[in-house]
């Protein structure tokens, strides 16, 4: 503890960003350090898991010594290491755990393992000093879609969820077939500012009535032949038109139904979470629905709606304050449920 303050150290390695962060009293951050992998996963069009873990392997105590330095700590005074444990790639999971678990055990630090989803959650808590528990939040990223109700800081249930593609994987599908490349969501975002979003129509999938859960495969499906169809007539692809109206089919089902369910639990307050809640199209929409309806809307700044530390340290400070440390048997769960 420092000058009063509990430091907790945040350690993120679920994918291709190795971020360590060191974060005061789980709400005001010291210093979030993170190096992403996305020049060397780009000419691969993705992430190569292996590749992900042997960088994360490379790179994890350089930003921990650099994490420490901006901070201006040691790990003396640290108090507290939170690291993702779950979901994500299991060998960049492991790189994170076992540092974790190294620190803690030579250090005597206690150690908490925190979901990857909770803590883009707590990314909001580093944000807005004021905000506590309850609220919903729409959690959105490459991986997953979800929208939840958060009774607590460490109490989250999953009301709905994606099917199939998770957004930012649908994004990241359809940037590849018309050739915007890796990463997709922020090429598809920067494309359709210049697009017009009823050039095209596709169709919006709600699912059975009064679902939350999600389905965004068939507009993947449903891109594709489209492309395929105006190459076969010998006519050029509209790039921007295409990603406008695209995005426009995502984000007009992800809003309704995040309005919709905060409106069915009574609840005045959603929070945004995870990478494609950075998504300019995305914060500008929902903030207008919030307003017609009343609802406060929380975003985070876009650098801690992606992957990194700060966001871990916050989760793993609120975990430890009601559960305790986790023990060294900690591990890394690819699937690890909210």
């Amino acid at each position: 503890m420092k000058d009063g303050r509990f430091i907790t150290m945040g350690i993120e390695s679920s994918c291709d960003e190795t971020s360590i962060a060191l974060v005061a009293d789980g709400r005001h951050i010291l210093s979030d350090v993170i190096s992403s992998q996305i020049s060397i996963h780009t000419k691969f069009g993705g992430v190569v898991p292996e590749i992900a873990s042997r960088h994360h392997l490379q790179n994890i105590n350089r930003v921990m010594e650099r994490a420490l330095e901006e901070a201006d700590i040691t790990l003396d005074e640290v108090d507290l290491i939170g690291v993702t444990n779950g979901p994500g790639l299991i060998g960049a999971l492991v790189i994170g755990v076992a540092a974790a678990k190294a620190l803690s055990f030579a250090r005597d630090i206690p150690l908490v393992g925190v979901n990857h989803m909770h803590g883009h959650v707590s990314a909001n808590y580093l944000q807005y000093e004021d905000l506590e528990p309850p609220f919903m939040a729409l959690i959105i990223s490459g991986g997953h879609t979800n929208i939840v109700e958060v009774t607590d800081y460490n109490t989250c249930t999953v009301l709905g969820g994606t099917r199939d593609d998770a957004a930012g994987e649908a994004y990241d599908k359809v940037a590849r077939v018309i050739g915007l490349g890796y990463p997709g969501g922020p090429k598809m975002d920067r494309a359709a500012r210049e697009g017009n979003p009823d050039a095209i129509h596709f169709k919006r999938v709600y699912l059975e009535k009064g679902s939350y859960d999600f389905s965004f495969s068939g507009i993947k499906t449903q891109v594709l032949n489209y492309v395929n169809q105006e190459r076969q007539k010998g006519r050029e692809i509209n790039v921007p038109d295409l990603a406008a109206s695209f995005q426009q089919a995502l984000l007009d089902v992800i809003i309704q139904k995040t309005i919709a369910a905060v409106q069915e639990r009574g609840e005045k307050r959603v929070v945004m979470a995870g990478g494609v809640s950075a998504n300019s199209h995305l914060r500008e929409q929902m903030q207008a629905a919030c307003d017609a309806n009343g609802i406060r809307l929380y975003r985070p700044d876009p650098v801690l709606c992606t992957d990194n530390g700060a966001m871990i340290a916050a989760a793993a400070y609120y975990k430890y304050q009601k559960k305790g440390p986790d023990g060294l048997d900690l591990d890394a769960y690819a699937n690890l449920p909210l």
